[in-house]
């Protein structure tokens, strides 16, 4: 929106008539008539010869914009090239404001969507301490909140910092126990709880990071005594007692030791000179063929 200048006195009489006051007026309209909205590139590009400006009906603010412009492009089709003219021609289409008043309200209006909601003090109530959220945060966030509450009620404030702590938390319940505190005395009591909360959260802090060494070791420990354990569970067990490790065959025991019982009658045999083998195989031969027991077998070999 742009702002309609007044008219300039044109008049021989009203120039004659001209005291010291009214010449300074004169300047500042003169100056308000210099002064442009658009830029020095616009202002100073000159129109095309023989332009004569078209008919477009005036915008009044009551009528749809948007229907204004397509209106208004239509009107300057031949023209819409030439955009420093375009500027200029359409500012002629505006209605023209009065006085201030009624240009900061048209302001308002136009850009309303960018207001900022106050907030009321019940919006506090909406406030509560977070359960990883420390004392102090919770404190600070509070004040910011109330900060920005053009002439919130101290009392309204105190229920809502106390009804935003957690009902087993210590303040809460300092706070129960006196009631009639003022703002600043509730503050105060939350600060110094605030110190304590502050030195018990570094304590366990600092434990914890002490602790940690052994926690790791312990943990190396748990890990070798699972190992051990699970080596334990995969060995055969019998009657509820651990035993030693056992080898699985596949070959019946009893077959197993008469081939070794073989092996070593083998090697046994193998030791003997060859010449008294021959002689003991020729006997058993002879006596299997004759009948001989075993015991005149022996015998016969010795």
């Amino acid at each position: 929106m742009l702002l309609a200048v007044g008219q300039i006195p044109t008049s021989k009489k009203s120039f004659c008539d001209l005291n010291g006051s009214n010449e300074e007026a004169l300047r500042k309209e003169i100056d308000r008539v210099d002064c442009s909205p658009f830029t020095e590139e616009v202002e100073r590009a000159p129109p095309p010869k023989r332009f004569t400006t078209p008919s477009i009906t005036l915008f009044k603010g009551d009528s749809d914009p948007e229907s204004h412009l397509r209106h208004f492009k239509s009107a300057m089709i031949l023209y819409k090239a030439d955009d420093a003219l375009m500027c200029k021609v359409f500012t002629m289409t505006l209605r023209a404001i009065g006085n201030f008043k009624e240009f900061a309200l048209i302001f308002t209006k136009e850009y309303t969507s960018y207001r900022t909601v106050k907030k009321h003090a019940d919006h506090l109530f909406n406030l509560h301490k977070k359960p990883d959220e420390s004392l102090r945060d919770y404190l600070r966030r509070f004040k910011a909140e109330k900060a920005n509450i053009i002439g919130c009620n101290d009392q309204v404030a105190s229920s809502a910092f106390k009804k935003g702590l957690p009902t087993e938390h210590e303040l809460y319940r300092e706070l129960a126990i006196t009631p009639s505190q003022t703002l600043a005395e509730v503050f105060t009591t939350a600060e110094r709880y605030a110190l304590w909360d502050d030195d018990r959260i570094a304590a366990n802090k600092a434990g914890k990071q002490a602790n940690h060494p052994t926690k790791q070791a312990s943990q190396k420990s748990d890990k070798f005594e699972h190992k051990a354990r699970d080596k334990r569970k995969s060995r055969p067990q019998e009657g509820g007692s651990e035993t030693g490790t056992f080898t699985e065959f596949t070959i019946p025991i009893p077959q197993i030791l008469k081939a070794i019982q073989q092996i070593e009658d083998r090697d046994a045999t193998a030791k003997e000179p060859p010449q008294k083998v021959i002689r003991i195989n020729t006997i058993l031969a002879d006596s299997q063929e004759s009948g001989l027991t075993t015991k005149e077998r022996k015998r016969k070999i010795a």
